[in-house]
């Protein structure tokens, strides 16, 4: 008999979360969603705690945030380092993909 595999859903599907459901989401604790909010790392769309909601780019955030944590055994202070320095690489990525085809075409 074949074992399915449970999955998370995907981030592009969930429109936002509260703390609570961030929590499991990521499989982590409010304190850590919290630490991430203290660093900058999501920002909820709400500033009324404890029932902040959080949108979908940060919901990824959060879950990268995790899996950095998790993986390579950063901190907060290092995964918030981390994910900019991801994201400013993939503004670059796109900039040099746009004048790549402005060049060649």
């Amino acid at each position: 008999m074949k074992k399915t595999k449970m999955t998370a859903p995907k981030v592009d599907t969930i429109e936002s979360l509260t703390l609570t459901q961030l929590t499991v989401f990521c499989g982590t604790d409010a304190d850590w969603v919290i630490a991430l909010v203290d660093h900058g790392v999501v920002e909820p769309l709400s500033q009324a705690a404890p029932e902040w909601l959080f949108s979908p780019a940060h919901i990824a955030r959060a879950r990268k945030a995790s899996r950095l944590m998790r993986d390579l055994g950063l901190n907060v202070a290092g995964v918030a380092l981390v994910l900019d320095l991801i994201e400013e690489r993939d503004a670059l990525a796109r900039r040099l993909a746009i004048l790549d085809a402005q060049i060649y075409a």
